[in-house]
């Protein structure tokens, strides 16, 4: 595990660089399929967090549109591709991103008493804004139970709360991971691949489901609402799959 990432769910081979998962899918005796799945949570993760200069210039360039598409045709799935392209220069694409997930509103609602009207950002990378039959605290155990089962935490000098979209998706690609690397025979695939059914069914279709919604009813959300769009897509498949393997059904 790389513990100096943002977030200790991610493994030592993730890095931003998606062309690099494409080779990794190739290695011999790793199950195909699950380490594609693996490498689109992992790109989705990386998607989802404010860009970098380099992930701005593969953007603008159509390297990651093309390495999405690739992976996603070695994933079983079927699951319409989305866009991952961009038209913004580097500041506008920080700036977007900042105005969606990271500014909040707030203005005086009686400058008599100083009382103040105030919401978060407009989009929302947090699972438990997409609870509100939840509590707060129930959401974030049960992912830090989840997590510690795995033998998992967040990373202590970035901490942020266990229900931030991009964890859960580098613990999504954590689990697809162990499935892939594992010997069919030991039992240890099926384990991590149930394990990944049973994080769907309890946490990431809510999460997924709730940005996408969000995200189309944002205006200018451009790239992020494709994002969020493709990300609900590819959550609902991943799921059905693997309900499919285990329970004959088609899931949620």
């Amino acid at each position: 595990m790389d513990t100096n990432t943002r977030a200790e769910t991610r493994t030592d081979d993730t890095n931003h660089d998606t062309n690099n998962d494409t080779d990794r899918i190739d290695s011999s005796g790793v199950d195909r399929p699950a380490a594609a799945r693996a490498a689109i949570y992992t790109a989705l993760a990386t998607l989802l967090d404010e860009p970098d200069e380099r992930l701005h210039e593969r953007l603008v360039a159509g390297e990651v549109n093309e390495t999405v598409r690739e992976l996603l045709g070695a994933t079983g799935l079927s699951v319409a591709p989305p866009e991952l392209t961009v038209d913004d220069d580097y500041e506008t694409a920080c700036a977007r991103f900042n105005d969606l997930f990271t500014v909040g509103y707030a203005e005086y609602a009686d400058r008599t008493d100083g009382s103040l009207d105030s919401e978060g950002p407009r989009i929302s990378l947090y699972e438990s804004s997409y609870r509100p039959d939840a509590a707060w605290n129930d959401v974030n155990l049960d992912l830090a139970r989840a997590y510690d089962y795995f033998g998992l935490e967040i990373d202590r000098e970035t901490r942020d709360n266990h229900d931030y979209l991009p964890y859960e998706l580098e613990f999504a690609s954590y689990l697809a991971r162990l499935e892939a690397a594992a010997d069919p025979g030991d039992g240890r695939a099926e384990d991590a691949a149930r394990a990944r059914l049973d994080f769907h069914d309890r946490h990431l279709h809510v999460a997924a489901g709730g940005l996408a919604e969000r995200a189309a009813d944002t205006s200018g959300a451009g790239l992020y609402g494709e994002i969020a769009s493709f990300l609900d897509r590819f959550v609902a498949a991943d799921q059905r799959a693997l309900a499919t393997r285990f329970e004959g059904g088609d899931g949620p």
